[in-house]
């Protein structure tokens, strides 16, 4: 016979609402919301306050040990937001440099006619 005792993973309660972290959820949402909305440079500024409120939430979830996912999926999902909305505004003042003699056309088929010509030389 077996007297060997067995070894029972311990309780892990179920977070009550004052454990939960409260900023790690915010900034994932805003961190989604920012990475989904940042070609419209809106995602740039969400980015800015996930970033921040992901870098407190993380901070406070090695004190209390609950949302460190949460937290870093914000901060990541942030930093990208804020690095697309960025490489979008690069590109979008690259091209009106670019294009900036066909900005006054009579019609739209010598606006596409202006950029092709630009484009080419």
């Amino acid at each position: 016979m077996n007297t060997q005792p067995i070894d029972t993973p311990p309780h892990h309660p179920t977070p009550t609402r004052s454990d939960r972290n409260g900023l790690a959820a915010a900034a994932m949402v805003l961190g989604v919301i920012g990475w989904l909305t940042s070609i419209v440079f809106i995602g740039g500024l969400l980015g800015v306050i996930g970033l921040i409120l992901g870098a407190t939430a993380l901070r406070k979830a090695s004190r209390t040990g609950t949302g460190r996912g949460m937290s870093i999926t914000g901060l990541v999902t942030s930093s990208l937001a804020i690095v697309v909305s960025i490489l979008v505004a690069v590109f979008m003042t690259w091209y009106a440099n670019k294009t900036q003699q066909c900005y006054d056309p009579g019609s739209f088929r010598q606006y596409r006619q202006c950029v092709q010509q630009q484009f080419s030389s």
